[in-house]
């Protein structure tokens, strides 16, 4: 049913109420429909809406107010500006405050300051900021709320040059700001990034008396955390008296948000000794123990949650997202399914979990659930489901999963979200072998950052096309997008894999003397795999021994395998050494070493390397596959027998021995 449609019938509903039910007082619930009203006047219509909108039942609220015009009572000065804080609150329906605009007019309230200045907010939440400024400019009187709707509207759609405009033109007018007004241009300028409009309005306040109000003190403490100005934050903070717990939630979220674990913790401390956290603490709280993998910090936090009773809906996502984070996935997992009620973001971040601890598997079936269960997933959901079709190599999956986002047009408004979610489809079709695909989903991005043009680079660089990473690279330049330290790293691995000595010798200087990007280990591991593969033993070795970085297994590996390549046992004994060093219980290295020695024919050698990994007892992690057949996955462990069909499996596998020993047996004959 449209909405004129409800709004009608709802209206002949309460019409035939007032008919039909005598005379009774209106119900102390505000949700309960009108009994009926000896004299159906405004003030009581008011009321009603008034309550239904509190409640935050807006359509009814509208509702209401048409059944109000259909019983022929007359709206007043408080009906309109009530009606538009249920239009303010409605998304994206300008429409229906258009309507009312209109019907205010007939009324006779256009020349209404406090209707003008709701029907202002109303347009200015519903994207109408241009309507918005005509209704002001149409104002014959205007007030500090009129100025503060319109200078909030601008700064909503981001155009900070014409908010502060308007605040010189209110001061002109013989109007000073309001605290609200001052924390709309603060956050305006934390928006903009803008540092020294910051300050200069900082100033300001401070010149304006506002220095001590608490919405002002909060918002200027939020900017200039935003803006990383964290020892002018503390400064501020350390100067401000009868602190709230919104003030310190402030403090918090910023070490939160940098990631300092010691400095968030100390400041949660000192907070309970003046107030209480709220549930918006330890919120933050989590965030950043959950990136330091801080598990015993964390459960402390959560104790205290349930102590305080503070475990809401965010609370608990916060939770579930903590635990997985720290590798608790069990624990996750019982904490999500808990939940009385699972919202889309619990959902989510469950997938999250699952994917960061390698259940690809798990991801795909708790997404399914999550269609089960009647939800319309999300960017963020899709893109989680994208990159486990692309970990387990399920191209099939991957291809369906694109088809719908193409279906329900997810990838063609542009914005940052969907270059994300598009940037994801390319590197699935890259892992699961289709780097075509892989440049169709490249090409179709329309907006594409940073991490699109390195995501295309590395695909290339994985499937061994060093020439093509590099003309991209050339395009990326040209189109005016400035390469980052891991571009350059996609850059040198595909020149490392294409054998591509030259380009990717100038590649790097190139980072290090145009753009001033201080190489790190893994620049450094690609350099030295570069130029051992092309046989440049020794210069890899002096590029080793002149880093400015402390070299880690990595780098030493990518020599030790180089050595075993071009049979240099000398060299390759001596980064075994360095590696042994550093990575004692990694199988792999020393057995990449008796398989040099074994290509010299160093046999005694060999034979030792053998020994020693036997007598220390270390084994190799063991590999996995997933093979997918008649859209159903399974997975595969080497050595693994519990799988239902394991007997069968075998019996295959000896099968395909079998004949492979045959094959190999018919060939020698024929040479």
């Amino acid at each position: 049913m449209c909405h004129a449609a409800l709004l009608k019938a709802s209206a002949f509903a309460l019409k035939r109420r007032f008919r039909s039910i005598p005379g009774r007082p209106l119900s102390g619930n505000p949700i309960a429909e009108p009994k009926a009203f000896l004299i159906p006047s405004a003030r009581r219509w008011n009321s009603l809406i008034r309550a239904h909108v509190d409640s935050g039942h807006f359509h009814t609220a509208l509702s209401l107010f048409s059944a109000m015009r259909e019983g022929g009572a007359r709206p007043d000065h408080y009906t309109f500006p009530l009606v538009n804080r249920a239009v303010s609150s409605l998304a994206s329906r300008i429409d229906v405050g258009e309507a009312i605009h209109c019907l205010a007019i007939k009324a006779g309230f256009a020349g209404d300051v406090y209707f003008c200045n709701t029907m202002m907010e109303a347009y200015v939440r519903n994207g109408g900021v241009s309507t918005a400024r005509q209704v002001f400019d149409e104002m014959c009187l205007r007030d500090v709320v009129s100025w503060t709707s319109l200078i909030s509207g601008y700064a909503h759609v981001g155009d900070f040059d014409e908010a502060f405009d308007l605040l010189h033109r209110m001061r002109a007018e013989g109007l000073e700001p309001s605290p609200v007004t001052l924390a709309v241009l603060l956050r305006a300028c934390c928006a903009a990034e803008d540092v020294v409009g910051g300050c200069q309005l900082h100033g300001f306040v401070i010149k304006m008396g506002f220095g001590g109000h608490e919405l002002v003190q909060n918002s200027i403490l939020t900017m200039f955390s935003k803006l990383s100005r964290l020892e002018v934050v503390q400064k501020l903070f350390d100067d401000t008296q009868n602190r709230s717990v919104a003030s310190w939630n402030i403090l918090v979220s910023m070490y939160s948000s940098m990631g300092d674990v010691s400095g968030a913790i100390d400041s949660f401390e000192k907070m309970k000794t003046e107030v209480s956290p709220s549930s918006e603490t330890l919120t933050s709280l989590l965030s950043v123990l959950a990136k330091s993998e801080d598990l015993r910090l964390g459960k402390k936090a959560h104790c205290h949650a349930v102590k305080a009773g503070q475990v809401d809906a965010v609370m608990h996502a916060s939770l579930v997202d903590f635990y997985a984070k720290c590798g608790e996935l069990e624990f996750a997992v019982q904490l999500y399914e808990e939940a009385q009620t699972k919202s889309s973001t619990l959902w989510c971040i469950m997938m999250w979990g699952f994917l960061q601890n390698g259940e690809f598997l798990e991801t795909v079936r708790l997404f399914q659930r999550m269609q089960e269960a009647g939800f319309m997933p999300g960017k963020d959901a899709l893109r989680v489901l994208v990159m486990a079709c692309s970990h387990l190599g399920v191209l099939m999956w991957g291809k369906g999963i694109h088809g719908y986002l193409i279906r329900n047009n997810t990838l063609e408004a542009g914005g940052s979200d969907d270059t994300a979610l598009g940037t994801s489809v390319l590197n699935m079709y890259a892992k699961c072998g289709s780097i075509d695909f892989a440049r169709r989903c490249f090409d179709r991005i329309a907006e594409k950052d940073i991490v699109a043009w390195t995501s295309m680079v590395e695909g290339y660089a994985v499937h061994g096309l060093g020439m093509e990473a590099l003309d991209l690279f050339c395009r990326m330049k040209e189109e005016g997008v400035r390469p980052n330290s891991v571009t350059f790293l996609s850059l040198l691995s595909a020149c490392s894999h294409s054998g591509l000595l030259r380009e990717g010798c100038e590649l790097f200087d190139c980072m290090v003397t145009r753009y001033c990007i201080s190489p790190e280990i893994s620049h450094y591991t690609c350099l030295v795999d570069l130029l051992g593969r092309s046989g440049r033993l020794g210069e890899a070795l002096d590029v080793i021994t002149g880093m400015i970085v402390e070299p880690d297994g990595r780098i030493w590996g990518a020599l030790l395998a180089s050595c075993r390549t071009h049979s240099d046992s000398v060299l390759g004994n001596y980064a075994a050494k360095k590696l042994f060093d550093l990575e004692p219980d990694n199988m792999g290295y020393q057995v990449v070493l008796s398989n040099i020695f074994a290509g010299d024919q160093m046999w005694e050698e060999t034979e030792r390397t053998r020994k020693s990994m036997h007598r220390e007892e270390l084994r190799k992690k063991p590999g996995w596959s997933c093979v997918q057949v008649k859209g159903m996955s399974d997975v595969f462990v080497a050595g693994d027998k519990s799988h239902p069909r394991v007997g069968k499996i075998y019996e295959v596998l000896g099968c395909l021995a079998r004949q492979s020993e045959e094959s190999r047996e018919l060939r020698s004959r024929e040479c």
